[in-house]
């Protein structure tokens, strides 16, 4: 991976795209610190030291996927989380909906058409989620266990809460668009880098936390035992990821004219994991949904203190149990609608193609229905290991380990984004030290 960006640096257009890339990466982190017209920073930064952002389950993900910008309750707070809700919410409809369906089959303008969809979305998410974020602060829920907490938005008059919500959603929309520079004029898809950076710029301040709250060693045997695991959940991420299982296809020859086509052996690759971090992030906002709606509700009855004792702190024998298979079974909702046996079996048929020894048609799509959902299985089971690691450090270490980074939705991300962009670099490399067969 070094190599090739050393390799890159010394490419004079990839070296170009490189530093666009990393000064986009610059304004992204900049604007990640500049707070939002009428909030107290001092009350915030005061609230943020007194509670610990990873104690904050319900704020977590969001505030994960904004660089921490959330809590901070800056002009990038919401982040790219809008975005990413939206771009799900589209293509799960493009299954439901056939008109979004033609235009994911259109190619090039439909998938352009697919993209505007997607940025209206976001905006709306974001105008939604900015309200809500507002709101929390007004109420002081936002630092439920802070004593100035009700003062982190001194003046609550309509005017400040409206201007507020613009500016989020103005800073959305401008992370957006930052998002689409890097994919046109830097190396990688834009929205992955930034989710990438967002997520990297807690790793030091969390392990640093570790340290300082350890108690075996002063500290340093907790951060060398959770470096260690940070690297055996890479090495087990990446060698996961790269799995796939190869089914041959075989294409028959066909004489057009005095031309022969076919005759070519391929394979289908289907990845073990291949819903991707979907799953962890489905179940993670659904089980944040009871806990929201506890937090804002004034009741007295069973059901809020059953709760906030089983759904709130995250380490319950119940949200763990709940947490696990909600990710096998949105791993396997998300697999069955991204993934159509029916239609690949179509096209292989309408091209010549067949799978040795299993006849062109249904046998075929049944056949990589059956192989499918064998993959899923490990997958799944993966993500739910995954996902729990954060859990398990807190049981080990206590409060030590209660910003455990090496968890769950942020480290595969990381390997993925990771893995994909240097692939990127190493093929665009490729493309311009390419020698041939002839020399």
């Amino acid at each position: 991976m070094l190599t090739a960006f050393a390799r890159a640096f010394k490419t004079p257009d990839l070296r170009k795209k490189l530093l666009f890339t990393l000064g986009i990466i610059v304004l992204y982190r900049l604007g990640a610190h500049i707070p939002v017209p009428g909030v107290d920073y001092s009350s915030v930064q005061q609230c943020v030291d007194e509670a610990s952002q990873g104690n904050n389950s319900l704020f977590g993900l969001v505030n994960m996927f904004s660089g921490g910008a959330l809590l901070q309750i800056t002009i990038f707070a919401l982040g790219i989380m809008p975005y990413i809700t939206a771009s799900i919410i589209l293509q799960l409809l493009t299954v439901v909906i056939p008109r979004l369906e033609a235009l994911k089959k259109e190619g090039q303008s439909g998938t352009a058409k697919i993209t505007q969809y997607t940025r209206y979305l976001t905006v709306a998410l974001a105008i939604l989620q900015g309200t809500g974020l507002v709101a929390t602060a007004r109420t002081g829920a936002l630092f439920s266990g802070c004593s100035v907490a009700g003062q982190v938005v001194p003046d609550q008059s309509i005017f400040t809460t409206v201007t507020m919500v613009i500016t989020m959603t103005a800073g959305t929309a401008f992370v957006m668009w930052l998002g689409e520079l890097i994919t046109d004029r830097g190396i990688g898809n834009g929205m992955s880098i930034l989710m990438f950076i967002s997520i990297a710029a807690g790793f030091p301040g969390a392990l640093w936390k570790i340290k300082v709250e350890g108690d075996l060693a002063d500290g340093w045997i907790e951060f060398g035992t959770v470096i260690l695991v940070g690297f055996a959940m890479v090495g087990l991420v990446v060698f996961v990821e790269q799995a796939q299982r190869r089914i041959p296809v075989q294409y028959a020859k066909r004489m057009i004219g005095r031309r022969s086509y076919g005759g070519t052996s391929t394979y289908i690759p289907l990845k073990v994991n291949q819903a991707g971090v979907i799953p962890v992030i489905f179940a993670s906002s659904l089980l944040y949904i009871p806990a929201l709606i506890a937090q804002f509700s004034n009741s007295t009855a069973g059901w809020k203190t059953w709760i906030e004792a089983h759904f709130v702190k995250g380490d319950h024998p119940y949200y763990i149990a709940a947490y696990f298979l909600l990710i096998v079974f949105f791993a396997f909702f998300y697999v069955a609608i991204s993934f159509n046996p029916e239609e690949v079996a179509d096209n292989m048929k309408k091209y010549g193609g067949f799978i040795p020894g299993i006849r062109a048609g249904r046998p075929t799509a049944e056949y990589l229905s059956y192989v499918l959902n064998r993959i899923t299985w490990p997958g799944s089971l993966y993500l739910g290991l995954i996902a729990l690691v954060p859990t398990m450090a807190l049981a080990g270490f206590g409060g030590a380990n209660a910003n455990f980074p090496f968890g769950g939705t942020s480290i595969l991300i990381i390997v993925g984004v990771g893995l994909e962009t240097v692939k990127q670099i190493e093929s665009q490399l490729q493309q311009r030290n390419y020698e041939g067969f002839l020399r």
